[in-house]
């Protein structure tokens, strides 16, 4: 699963400004012939990201390529299951990436539309946002 080899820190602020607005930068296709679009701002998980790439590789048989765009360089942090309140931040648990609206996930190329448009879907249902199967000659 995908987490950063190392951080400057351990622990992040939960931050909610981090999810407003649009994104500003990887918003257009720049490898593939296909892409899939987060229509949602949302925090995606590695365990999700995962997921929907097993979707897609299985979808296209070993055939043509796949790019994923995001990566879960935000670690989320929690406290332990019945814990007093106090006693400071808990301990790491998981890793997300922040989506903003607009955002290129995951890229495909070297396969048909069709096939494209079958594996984006698939990959789309595994994701907690609404998503957008779009082609490289749509966006420019």
């Amino acid at each position: 699963m995908l987490s950063p080899k190392r951080t400057k820190y351990r622990k992040r602020n939960r931050s909610s400004a981090s999810l407003t607005g649009n994104a500003h930068r990887g918003n257009t296709i720049a490898f593939g012939d296909f892409g899939l679009i987060a229509l949602e701002p949302k925090w995606i998980t590695n365990r999700q990201i995962e997921a929907a790439r097993v979707a897609m590789t299985r979808t296209i048989k070993r055939g043509g390529k796949v790019w994923i765009r995001i990566f879960p360089d935000m670690p989320y942090t929690k406290k332990p299951a019945e814990t007093r309140m106090g006693k400071g931040k808990g301990a790491p648990e998981y890793w997300v990436a922040v989506v903003k609206p607009g955002m290129v996930m995951f890229e495909m190329g070297g396969i048909s539309s069709e096939l494209a448009r079958e594996a984006m879907e698939l990959a789309g249902d595994k994701l907690p946002i609404k998503t957008k199967f779009v082609e490289r000659r749509d966006m420019e």
